[in-house]
């Protein structure tokens, strides 16, 4: 089966799922590359690897104005957020579970018991620094609250034991599947798993999800879930299967009437619908341009060669700007989706007083006059 049948529902648990080594062995080469991905790294355990700030002393603390300071310490028995005042240690608490690529910045989770807390320092990946989290007021504090509907977009699966009344969530610790991985856009695959490994010989995948073969919709509703913006669930997290459709789970944001109210960060389907592309393409959809396989930072050549699948010489409609041909083709990018300040993500670095923005690549394709100044003036000046 593709995906799951019109009007009916499955309650999707732990042991429907195999994980991605399960997936390997038969498509290695796809497995190979999703691994390098910030999907796939966008939960994980603490490992002096998957954290990407600095222990070394010095670069490990961020200081408070009242005289306090969180360190950043890594210890024979792991690596911990530790509240000093002075040299009076008043709680420590350890890095139980990585959020976050470090594309953009990770932050830092940890268990009490079965309830899940955000750690108060996060780490800056365009400063290279450690900051106070998004949102946290001037000061440690270890209990921000992480919820179902957080974890749905960092990580593939984790069962909830606490009932739907409880005010606080708690969790199977032991059922999380880290990442989005195979099984998040491919659906749980234990049938699948088991029923090739009975009949190898059966080259027609069964029991597993092909979002290659979605109309547009499910395609959007897909990414839309991580990617959509402010959505309300109607529904526990983690019912949503690729295939589905996201407004049976989730009610939308309908007070957004423009792209000037949509920020770039973590609504990047709202900016693209706003798009003359998306507009008047009606089969556009993310992976027309992003292969969720394979990790693309930064490949602006590759972005800008799905630019002139429809902007080309033979549609006249290729771009005027004058310059030389081959750099057109190399960097559609920087002038039509520049990088802009994010106000959902902005943080506080050591002794600043002033927010500092995280710079994300907008998805709202135009024109953009002072963008396109400036990638021309950087031409000029390499070329000197």
């Amino acid at each position: 089966m593709d995906k799951r049948e019109a009007g009916t529902e499955k309650k999707i648990e732990y042991k429907d799922f195999v994980g991605s080594e399960s997936c390997k062995s038969c498509h290695k080469n796809i497995y190979d590359t999703h691994i390098n991905t910030a999907h796939y790294h966008t939960s994980e355990l603490p490992t002096e690897k998957s954290i990407k700030g600095n222990f070394e002393p010095g670069s490990n603390f961020f200081p408070y104005d009242n005289g306090s300071y969180t360190a950043i310490e890594k210890t024979d028995s792991g690596f911990f957020q530790v509240e000093y005042f002075g040299i009076k240690e008043r709680q420590r608490h350890p890095f139980d579970i990585v959020t976050g690529s470090g594309t953009k910045g990770q932050t830092y989770l940890w268990w009490d018991t079965n309830k899940l807390f955000q750690l108060p320092i996060t780490y800056f990946t365009q400063a290279h620094q450690w900051c106070n989290s998004p949102g946290f007021p001037e000061r440690a504090v270890f209990k921000r609250i992480i919820t179902s509907r957080c974890l749905e977009c960092h990580a593939t699966f984790i069962s909830k034991i606490s009932p739907p009344e409880a005010p606080r969530e708690d969790f199977d610790k032991k059922t999380i599947i880290y990442g989005v991985d195979c099984e998040r856009c491919h659906g749980p695959a234990a049938q699948h798993v088991n029923y090739q490994t009975q009949h190898p010989k059966d080259s027609t995948a069964k029991f597993i999800i092909n979002p290659a073969k979605f109309a547009r919709q499910q395609s959007l509703d897909l990414c839309a879930l991580c990617h959509g913006g402010s959505l309300q669930k109607t529904k526990p997290s983690f019912s949503f299967v690729a295939g589905d459709k996201l407004s049976d789970f989730f009610t939308w944001d309908t007070t957004v009437q423009s792209a000037a109210n949509i920020d770039v960060h973590g609504n990047q389907l709202g900016l693209l619908k706003f798009s003359q592309c998306f507009i008047q393409n009606n089969s556009l959809t993310c992976t027309s341009c992003h292969n969720p396989h394979q990790n693309q930072k930064n490949e602006l050549t590759v972005f800008s060669q799905k630019c002139m699948g429809c902007h080309n010489k033979e549609h006249n409609n290729f771009c005027t700007v004058k310059v030389d041909e081959k750099i057109l083709q190399n960097n559609c990018i920087d002038c039509h989706m520049p990088k802009q300040a994010s106000t959902a993500i902005a943080v506080f670095l050591p002794g600043q007083s002033v927010l500092t923005p995280s710079l994300i690549r907008t998805h709202l394709i135009k024109k953009y006059p002072e963008e396109t100044a400036k990638y021309l003036s950087s031409l000029k000046h390499a070329e000197k």
